[in-house]
């Protein structure tokens, strides 16, 4: 069993059916029941196709009509091409960022610029691993964050590509200029209830764009190990707590949950087919310095020092809604971990030569809190008292609860994590205050 490092953080703050035996009809029926099972094939042939068309006509569609003027400007800013790449310059900048320190992994990280991706790739470029980021700076959340991420990554000479993952042209090119040994896959489109207002997004991000990673490491010579963000969503209307990795993933309460199901079905179809090594990582409520707007201990920090109301959901029958927050110190541990462990990939030019490596782990914190109690840390470490607002759970996406069963992750990993709520939330305030500081950056 490999056994983590303490890491610092460097950024402070249907069942299937029984088949039976088939008897040849030999009746005067026979021929006529033939053809009607010929019409049938050919009829379920061109209504796949058709799907396919729409499903193609959907994917193509930059959305459904947005609803605010800020789906607009997302929607307009992810449909630009990308800044340009390429050029001896270009290649040299990317060479120089991969190159192994005192390391051993050379590791592509997509989503560099994003909460997690920013400090993967700090940590790995900080025990001497060679990094090279990739992200498309799109403005789901206020980009002058991602930009003030990617200004320490360049400090810790971490370069990251502008450019979107579906690209397959640049990744093609990425492969070509540096031999990755592994791909740290966390771009993604993030978010719950953002779903119900541009759910293409999420098919061309979560789906499409982990077909294009896929298609561009079982293509690579050699080909990486991969591992990549899935997610706790996965677990959907589950009862059954805690979540494990054996439990049922076939009910998602939401889009975002159902992407992530399907990129955990691509990745058995390209595990089982191309030989690639895939670890997916089930992350739980990760939190902390540099995180993501759109997380509720994020916004409720912002509102609470504006004296706006903080809504706390009740479920149906006034229970109370817990999360199982980790800390992002902790699931960088976890992260690399599973980097360190994740066997070869074993095809070839496309080829598959013998069985990879296919794993699934919960990283989470597994001691769930009410979100009353995140509230309540807040007061304190804010100084302020926050206006509460009760409300009746909305049906767009969010669960009820969640908890991890990280004992799997133990045991592969060595993973451990060790920071509670109060200690990790008292660094995130120590951060956002600092980062906010006097106004000199809008908290929007």
């Amino acid at each position: 069993m490999s056994q983590l490092k303490p890491i610092s953080s460097h950024m402070d703050g249907g069942a299937p059916s029984t088949p039976g035996k088939f008897k040849v009809d030999k009746s005067p029926f026979v021929h006529h029941r033939l053809r009607w099972h010929s019409s049938l094939a050919k009829l379920a042939f061109w209504s796949f196709v058709f799907l396919g068309l729409i499903l193609l006509f959907f994917y193509r569609s930059p959305s459904s009509p947005p609803s605010s003027a800020s789906d607009r400007r997302l929607l307009r800013h992810s449909s630009h091409p990308s800044a340009p790449w390429g050029g001896p310059s270009w290649e040299k900048r990317v060479r120089s960022s991969a190159r192994v320190r005192s390391g051993r992994l050379t590791v592509l990280v997509t989503g560099a610029a994003g909460f997690i991706g920013s400090h993967v790739s700090l940590a790995l470029r900080h025990r001497g691993d060679g990094v090279l980021g990739l992200d498309n700076f799109n403005d789901y959340y206020d980009p002058s964050l991602k930009r003030a991420r990617q200004a320490l990554l360049e400090r810790a000479r971490v370069f990251i590509v502008e450019g979107d993952v579906n690209d397959a042209a640049l990744l093609t090119k990425l492969f070509d200029v540096v031999p990755f040994t592994h791909v740290m896959h966390l771009a993604a489109q993030a978010g719950v209830r953002y779903a119900m207002k541009n759910p293409a997004s999420y098919i061309h991000s979560n789906v499409a764009g982990l077909v294009s990673l896929f298609e561009a490491c079982k293509s690579a010579n050699p080909q990486p190990a991969v591992v990549w963000a899935s997610s706790s969503s996965v677990y959907g209307l589950n009862s059954k707590v805690p979540f494990s990795e054996s439990d049922r993933t076939d009910r998602p309460a939401s889009l975002y949950a159902a992407t992530k199901k399907a990129g955990e079905e691509i990745a058995h179809t390209y595990n089982h087919i191309y030989g690639l090594s895939i670890t997916g990582l089930r992350f739980f409520t990760v939190y902390g310095p540099w995180g993501r707007p759109d997380m509720a201990y994020f916004f409720f920090t912002k509102d609470i020092l504006r004296g706006k109301g903080i809504p706390i959901f009740e479920t149906p029958d006034h229970g109370t809604v817990a999360r199982d927050f980790t800390y992002i110190d902790d699931v960088v541990k976890g992260c690399l971990a599973s980097l360190d462990t994740a066997g070869k990939s074993t095809g070839s030019g496309g080829k598959k030569r013998g069985p990879a490596p296919l794993r699934v782990f919960n990283l989470g914190n597994t001691s769930p809190l009410p979100v009353a109690k995140l509230v309540g840390i807040l007061e304190r470490l804010l100084k302020v008292k926050a206006n509460r607002m009760m409300v009746k759970m909305p049906r767009n996406g969010d669960v009820p609860f969640t908890h991890a069963n990280i004992s799997l992750a133990a045991k592969e990993l060595g993973y451990k994590p060790t920071t509670d709520l109060a200690t990790g939330l008292k660094k995130f305030v120590k951060w956002y205050l600092s980062y906010y500081d006097s106004g000199k950056r809008s908290s929007g």
